[in-house]
């Protein structure tokens, strides 16, 4: 029996830099670190990777729980009750800044990398603003098919279901007492949905 053949390069340079930022953070997470913990060389790494953003940007859309497509789904085709979707809608999202944060935090540390990671983000057409768009977009369908009130502003109510779960990983970072994603998105659904259900 002949042993596994070994993980392609550029799987193990994303799995190498999602441990990497997690522990030690963007900002201190060098390339050539990276490049150590996933056995292979910089040049090897640059191969895949056209910068240490573009493998940030990478890491957060290949090994983070993805939000905006499941959004950009729900907008056109919103099957399930309004309850449910903004219920698994939420869950997504505390998990994504769950993992997310401690890897993005230290990008405010360094302003240089902030300005290189946001420009980064801009030229993919990428950003942390999609995913309040896409809720939006799916609550303008709903109050187009009469599920939420008429006189909803939907934006409002995308931004504070989003900013709860951000900030959700962000205030229960020191303690133990995290409440769990599920039981956490249920119910921030369902208080969301006494505001603007109909």
């Amino acid at each position: 029996m002949q042993p596994p053949a070994p993980r392609p390069a550029r799987e193990r340079v994303l799995d190498a830099a999602h441990q990497l930022m997690l522990t030690v953070g963007l900002a201190r997470a060098t390339t050539k670190e990276i490049a150590r913990a996933a056995s292979c060389s910089e040049a090897a790494l640059y191969k895949h990777f056209t910068s240490k953003e573009d493998l940030f940007i990478r890491v957060l859309m290949e090994r983070l729980p993805q939000l905006t497509p499941f959004l950009d789904g729900l907008a056109t085709e919103h099957g399930g009750t309004v309850e449910e979707n903004l219920t698994e809608i939420a869950h997504r999202a505390a998990l994504f800044y769950e993992q997310s944060f401690p890897i993005a935090a230290s990008l405010y540390a360094e302003t240089q990398l902030k300005r290189r990671h946001d420009e980064a983000m801009r030229e993919r057409g990428k950003g942390p603003h999609l995913p309040i768009e896409g809720l939006d977009a799916y609550l303008r369908a709903e109050q187009a098919a009469g599920r939420i009130r008429a006189d909803t502003d939907t934006f409002a109510a995308a931004s504070l279901l989003m900013g709860a779960c951000a900030q959700r990983a962000f205030a229960y970072d020191v303690t133990a007492d995290r409440p769990s994603a599920h039981t956490f998105a249920a119910r921030l659904a369902r208080t969301l949905l006494a505001g603007i259900g109909v």
